[in-house]
């Protein structure tokens, strides 16, 4: 076994025994509470899985449809610090959840991008997803913190794509 395996199994096992704590919590305070639990959590999860299901579905097919040249030119390995600026660009126009950004960001991986590319794409969409500041965080916080949060956050993804790129391929 790799050690991602190992990672991966503990991982999921840190989850469950998490999970069965707190159903049992939630059972020690009330039936009706753990009732409400397994029902939102079940819910939540009919409504996941098929977002996740597409998005790790369509990321294959966005990677068999992105031009593979473009691709590699662009934000590919050989394309530097101005790859990395041009997929930060484009991470922080990409609306959508995790399953859109992490599938794209996939995608962009199996056409041909390099890895610190992609890190700078996805820490991008990370912090500061344009529709997700204007739909969600001006709306619950007040407009100078959004703006200010996301101003001092611009520099973030090209210097975790420099790093990357300064560490060695990942």
């Amino acid at each position: 076994m790799d050690l991602i395996t190992i990672v991966s199994i503990v991982i999921g096992t840190l989850l469950w025994v998490l999970v069965a704590t707190l159903a049992f919590t939630a059972a020690m305070r009330s039936k009706a509470l753990f009732r409400e639990g397994a029902w939102e959590g079940a819910r939540d999860f009919v409504v996941l899985i098929p977002r996740v299901l597409i998005g790790v579905i369509g990321s294959g097919y966005i990677a068999a449809v992105m031009p593979q040249d473009l691709i590699t030119t662009w934000i590919g390995p050989g394309s530097g610090v101005l790859g990395i600026m041009i997929a930060a660009l484009f991470g922080a126009a990409t609306p959508g959840g995790a399953v859109v950004g992490f599938a794209v960001g996939a995608a962009a991986l199996k056409g041909g991008a390099g890895a610190p590319q992609v890190i700078a794409y996805t820490t991008a969409w990370s912090l500061y997803t344009i529709q997700r500041l204007i739909n969600w965080e001006i709306h619950m916080m007040a407009p100078r913190v959004v703006w200010l949060r996301a101003a001092v956050s611009i520099p973030l993804p090209i210097l975790a794509g420099i790093a990357a790129m300064l560490i060695g391929k990942p």
